[in-house]
Parts: C-alpha cells; sequence; structure tokens
C-alpha cells in the first residue's frame, strides 16, 4: 500500500531507481559491484606504487670519492654555477683533502713520487696510493700524528681515503691525457705540478689550458695535432 507524496527505492544491478506516486522516476546510475571493485583494486596499486616511489627515492645513496666517474660522458652540469666554471674554463687551484698530506715531507726524507704514484710513466693515469700502501710505513712512522691518525681510522673501518683531484679536465674538452708518454720523453713533473718539494697539500699550479699544452709539445718536438690530445 504506497501512500501520497512517498517514494519508493528499488535497488538494480546498474543503480537505484526512485519513483514517485505522480508518475515522476529519477534513475540515478552507479558502477555494477565488478566494477566497483575493479576501480577500488587499481586506486590502491597506484598508491601503493607512489608510496615505494617515493621511499626509494628518499633512500641515501652511496657517496662515491670524486676521483671516480660514471665512465659515461654528458654536458649536463650539477648546477649554473659550474655550466659557468666549464665554459670559461677555470678550475679551483686548492682542493680540499680529508687528509692534509704533505709532498715536501715526504720528498724531504728522500722518497721519489713513483714509491706512491706506481705505474706513471706506464700508464694514463699516475695512481692513487690505497691506504694500505701508506700504513706500511705509518704504522711505526709519525704514529702520534693528528693526520697519521685519520690514515690509521679509515684502515681501521676498512674504506679508502676518498681523496680528490687536483688535475682534471672538464668532460666537453674531450681530452685524453697520458703521464706514461710524457714521462717517458723527459718532461719532469714540475713542468706540470710545480715544484712539489715546495708544497704541502697538492695545488694546481699550471691551468692546463690549450696554449700550455700546445707550447710544450712544440719545445719537446711532440705532435701537435687535433687527435694527439682530443677524442
Amino acid at each position: 500500500m504506497q501512500q501520497q507524496g512517498t517514494e519508493i527505492a528499488r535497488s538494480t544491478s546498474v543503480g537505484i531507481t526512485f519513483r514517485y506516486e505522480q508518475g515522476i522516476s529519477l534513475i540515478l546510475m552507479l558502477p555494477s559491484r565488478g566494477w566497483i571493485t575493479l576501480v577500488v583494486g587499481f586506486a590502491a596499486v597506484v598508491v601503493v606504487a607512489t608510496l615505494v616511489s617515493c621511499s626509494a627515492g628518499k633512500q641515501v645513496q652511496p657517496q662515491a670519492p670524486s676521483y671516480v666517474t660514471s665512465g659515461k660522458f654528458t654536458s649536463a652540469h650539477p648546477n649554473l654555477l659550474a655550466a659557468a666554471k666549464d665554459y670559461i674554463d677555470t678550475y679551483p687551484t686548492h682542493v680540499q683533502q680529508p687528509i692534509a698530506f704533505t709532498h715536501k715531507v715526504h720528498l724531504q726524507n728522500g722518497m721519489q713520487c713513483t714509491d706512491c704514484h706506481k705505474g706513471v710513466a706506464e700508464g694514463p693515469d699516475a695512481t692513487i696510493p690505497n691506504v694500505q700502501l701508506c700504513m706500511a710505513c705509518h704504522q711505526v712512522i709519525a704514529t702520534d700524528k693528528p693526520e697519521i691518525k685519520k690514515v690509521a681510522a679509515y684502515q681501521d673501518k676498512g674504506e679508502q681515503i676518498p681523496w680528490h683531484r687536483v688535475y682534471w679536465f672538464y668532460q666537453s674538452a674531450h681530452v685524453k691525457f697520458w703521464h706514461g708518454p710524457h714521462i717517458r720523453a723527459g718532461v719532469d713533473c714540475a713542468t706540470c705540478h710545480g715544484d712539489m718539494k715546495q708544497q704541502t697539500v697538492a695545488v694546481r699550479k699550471e691551468g692546463l689550458d690549450m696554449k700550455f699544452c700546445v707550447d710544450c709539445h712544440r719545445l719537446h718536438k711532440a705532435p701537435t695535432d687535433c687527435t694527439a690530445c682530443h677524442y
């Protein structure tokens, strides 16, 4: 029995129909239960994927030493200042190192450059001594010095000293430099690096720009074609 002015609701598989006594019907269309389940499930997957992506992005990535590169060329720069320095070809002269290594003291004590920079006469790199090489001497020499204690701490932690490069070229220069040919040609280390007997922590004494290198090549009658230095 229906009363005047009242409404009757009837559930359907696709919606709810509202019928009024005056003969007017209003149909509110809703998704079926299967579609609702599918939509809710998809939304849940999106939320979980977003949370996982955000949490992965916040993970602390291990920092590699500055002398370790990705091995891939990229023209990108971390910021505008770095791009400007690349454009005008300027480099830092004094680089902060984790250990205040004194070249002056080591050379005064009779050590040679090749005692630490092994393979410099054969390969492209001068190579950087590992902490084990340093501690081979400093397990018994100057063990009370603050800087030596820092070296020992790196060895105790099983870590290498994260030295920072002093001499390098921007990737956009496409320069390939090999120490070996220069050493075998009799070019003294001081030509590029300055008098290391007067330096403590190494500094960049020469800019190593195009003019510096070409003038040196001409002086030693070395090749000056582009492919001698650029790739």
